[in-house]
């Protein structure tokens, strides 16, 4: 009996101890892409570590793609502590499953309705705060300096007719005008996100999105039609669908595109000799009665609800929550810093972005399958792809996607 006294004694002991170490362990998931981004993120989890010295900070880093399919599986059974993700509908569809933490009093408790204000309604779901904005940025049109110089391009093209004569001298000088990365159906979307918003602007934009405009709705097969347009024209690189964003960029690199339309968050990984030579624009205005809406995609961090310890994930967003560090992780990431608080960016991509988002007039979209349910982003881009090896067939897309949306948001 005295035995098994001090056995069941140096068991509670050891669960003790373990529950104290667990309780100072801090484990974070972290999607990146590219070493820049990894190394902004461990540069940050090592400032807290340096200001929390009580904290075991355990990371795992994930590849993007990867991160997507596998952070329901991690919410769902066991959650790190903190995890990165998107903001809107993305933060959204995991607040309702009761999957995060509700992060309302973190809120109050750091003042961040001041200086989180603009992206307060995308940190939100039914009232209550679910994230910590981290960062935004800006979409538009990366394109080589010197690739438009030879091909006697004077100047940025900020009209839909001016683009379409910049496509019309670079085909002629031999030069795809467009790299996409077709593979992941994303960088379609910002295709059509963009169409739709010069030709339809922001507020029909949001109406699709939420379900409430068919897809056979003529103003959508007029985005599809003008996407046509230049995929008939032979603008795109060739077999777009065959390469990822990572299999896409070589050929602006390599000087066999010209352009590609994409977030700011790219140009970390520019070479460093390459980088001197690229530009950025503005989208161009194809209707200028149209008011002039831009992407503006915000990051978030969060807790799981199925976190350990909660405690110290608390801390680390307050942390993150600083002006300073959400400077940090912008420069790191190419993006702006969501804080209001912290500097604006002088690096000059992401300042050009700056400036085109501060200049938005008809408002900012999150991105298509941040805009609308999980469910019908991945209908839709399934579709873009059928699309895209296939523009013939724009009338049966369009009829498929409108069964979807009857479906899953259950219209007659």
């Amino acid at each position: 009996m005295k035995k098994m006294f001090c056995m069941g004694l140096l068991a509670t002991l050891l669960a003790g101890t373990f529950a104290s170490a667990s309780a100072g362990t801090l484990a974070v998931n972290i999607a990146y892409k590219g070493a820049v981004q990894r190394a902004v993120w461990q540069s940050t989890l090592d400032e807290f570590k340096k200001a929390n010295p009580d904290v075991d900070v355990k990371v795992s880093f994930v590849e993007e793609e990867a991160y997507k399919v596998q952070l329901p599986g991690w919410l769902s059974t066991q959650a790190p502590d903190i995890i990165n993700w998107h903001n809107g509908e993305r933060m959204a569809f995991y607040a309702s499953r009761g999957l995060l933490e509700d992060v309302s009093d973190d809120w109050k408790k750091n003042n961040w309705d001041a200086t989180y204000a603009s992206t307060k309604d995308a940190s939100s779901y039914q009232g209550k705060q679910y994230a910590l904005p981290t960062v935004y940025y800006s979409w538009g049109m990366f394109y080589r300096k010197d690739v438009f110089k030879n091909a006697g391009i004077a100047a940025e093209p900020k009209t839909w007719d001016e683009f379409l004569e910049v496509c019309k001298k670079l085909k002629a000088a031999g030069i795809a005008p467009l790299a996409v990365g077709g593979r992941d159906a994303w960088t379609l979307a910002g295709w059509f996100d963009y169409l739709d918003l010069r030709l339809n602007g922001n507020v029909f934009h949001q109406q699709l999105m939420a379900g409430d405009i068919a897809y056979t709705d003529p103003r959508v097969k007029k985005v599809y039609s003008a996407w046509k347009s230049l995929i008939d024209n032979k603008y795109f690189i060739d077999n777009a669908l065959s390469y990822d964003l990572d299999g896409a960029q070589p050929f602006l690199f390599q000087g066999k595109a010209a352009m590609m339309l994409m977030g700011t968050f790219i140009a970390k990984g520019f070479p460093p000799k390459l980088a001197v030579n690229m530009g950025y624009f503005q989208f161009p205005i194809i209707d200028a009665k149209v008011p002039t809406a831009e992407e503006g995609p915000t990051e978030s961090i969060h807790i799981p609800s199925k976190a350990r310890n909660k405690v110290d994930a608390h801390r680390f967003l307050a942390f993150v929550g600083t002006p300073a560090i959400s400077a940090k992780l912008a420069e790191g990431l190419g993006s702006l810093p969501a804080n209001s608080k912290s500097a604006e960016p002088t690096e000059p991509i992401s300042r050009i972005g700056f400036e085109i988002l501060s200049n938005a007039k008809g408002g900012i979209a999150q991105f298509y399958d941040r805009d609308m349910t999980k469910e019908m982003a991945d209908e839709g881009m399934k579709g873009m792809q059928k699309f895209v090896s296939d523009p013939s067939k724009i009338d049966d897309i369009l009829n498929e996607l409108e069964q979807s949306r009857k479906r899953i948001y259950k219209k007659s």
